[in-house]
């Protein structure tokens, strides 16, 4: 993959935020990249120069149907001259998901697997059971965490955003929010909106960061308030607030990751969470591919990052 040139951004510009002298700015992580877009080609980065390192001929990974990763995977790895194995959750039913379709077409070997089987995607004996029917691969893990996924998203962050005092991230396996976390400033406060159900999200990404050794120098806040149902779920008060976003600052968001974490900036701008003098930094994380599967599944428009 070549590097990524310098991160593009765009400031947010209404009336709301100048009433609470409040400066909002997006991170488009979603321009970073033609094909390999978003958080994910900074997970990736170093897992595919390991990959060759060690001499691996192909890399293998789990995701579901719809998976950003497995989307961006496929196009690394083809970029890198490598194979990509997809383990996909659940069987493929849906020949026209186009998520897959592009997967495929980059060159990624689809195997669907049952959900039940599924749950062994870290077990020694399954992955060998993989080794044996597929041929010997470099792993990366579901969602792509691991310490050199760690490694890649602690890079998103330079000088350039040394004067923001909040950032904000969505959080799924939590692989980029511990990046950010590892670069953040003292003077800054790092705020983690989780795309999934559940009160032991906060737990899990302290283990996270413990397993990697990560003491962050500023403060981290943690949100599981606005998940919206869960993991791939969604309200209608989403899809109405993402295509607010789209109308009034141009830039489209999906209803996984970008959606929440924006909705849940601007409800916390709106309820004065924020004081006057704040610059808050939305990291848009990408996962714009998977909005045509979103409207292919329910039949919703969503704002195309084309326009």
């Amino acid at each position: 993959m070549l590097p990524p040139q310098q991160i593009p951004s765009t400031q947010l510009q209404h009336p709301l935020l100048d009433q609470l002298k409040v400066e909002m700015e997006v991170m488009r992580l979603d321009q970073v990249h033609p094909t390999v877009s978003g958080n994910k080609y900074f997970k990736l980065k170093y897992n595919l120069a390991e990959a060759l390192k060690q001499n691996h001929k192909q890399v293998l990974t789990f995701g579901g149907a719809y998976s950003n990763h497995i989307h961006a995977t496929a196009a690394a790895a083809n970029l890198e001259g490598l194979q990509s194995i997809g383990i996909i959750r659940g069987e493929l039913l849906d020949s026209l998901n186009p998520t897959l379709r592009y997967a495929k077409e980059a060159g990624m070997i689809l195997k669907g697997i049952s959900r039940e089987l599924y749950r062994n995607k870290i077990q020694p004996e399954f992955l060998d059971q993989l080794r044996q029917e597929l041929g010997e691969y470099y792993l990366i893990p579901e969602g792509g965490t691991n310490a050199l996924a760690i490694q890649g998203t602690s890079e998103i962050l330079s000088s350039n955003q040394s004067n923001f005092s909040h950032l904000a991230t969505s959080i799924g396996t939590g692989g980029t929010f511990s990046g950010l976390a590892n670069s953040l400033l003292p003077q800054q406060e790092l705020l983690g909106i989780s795309a999934l159900k559940g009160e032991a999200i906060p737990e899990e990404m302290k283990q996270l960061l413990h397993a990697h050794s990560i003491q962050s120098k500023g403060s981290l806040s943690l949100m599981t308030q606005y998940h919206h149902g869960g993991y791939a779920k969604w309200t209608a008060e989403l899809i109405e607030f993402i295509h607010w976003f789209w109308e009034s600052f141009g830039i489209p968001l999906d209803p996984i990751y970008t959606g929440k974490m924006a909705f849940a900036c601007w409800d916390l701008l709106q309820k004065k969470y924020f004081k006057p003098g704040s610059r808050v930094l939305l990291i848009h994380t990408g996962g714009l591919q998977g909005n045509l599967g979103f409207t292919q599944r329910t039949g919703i428009l969503l704002p195309s990052p084309l326009g």
